[in-house]
């Protein structure tokens, strides 16, 4: 059974960083391109960043780049986003999704709260 277990969500203050983790369970993650996306409250699902299967080259939504940074530990089978400097828009809902654009199965998500 594919499965995708999101962690690392939390309040934090304005200007403050997470790590959030998303281990993969029933294949192995490093064999498709993965992403993440959120949800803010109220709003829709939005793409945040994808990395691609094999070089792992990854890629981002303006919104979040140069503050976010996403790899895979394929030794762990785990896909990890760190978001540093980050602003009350942030809050959400964030996901792991097979797929580079999050059109696949996702997690149950992780909370993200940031205090302005």
């Amino acid at each position: 059974e594919v499965q995708l277990v999101e962690s690392g969500g939390d309040l934090v203050q304005s200007g403050g960083s997470l790590r959030l983790s998303c281990v993969a369970f029933g294949f192995t993650l490093s064999n498709y391109d993965m992403s993440w996306v959120r949800q803010a409250p109220g709003k829709g699902l939005e793409w945040v960043s994808g990395i691609n299967v094999g070089g792992g080259g990854t890629n981002y939504a303006d919104s979040v780049k140069g503050r976010f940074t996403m790899s895979r530990d394929n030794t762990k089978n785990t896909l990890y986003l760190q978001m540093k400097s980050l602003k009350p828009e942030d809050t959400a809902v964030y996901y792991c999704a097979i797929g580079s654009r999050g059109q696949g199965s996702r997690g149950p998500g992780t909370h993200v709260t940031v205090s302005s």
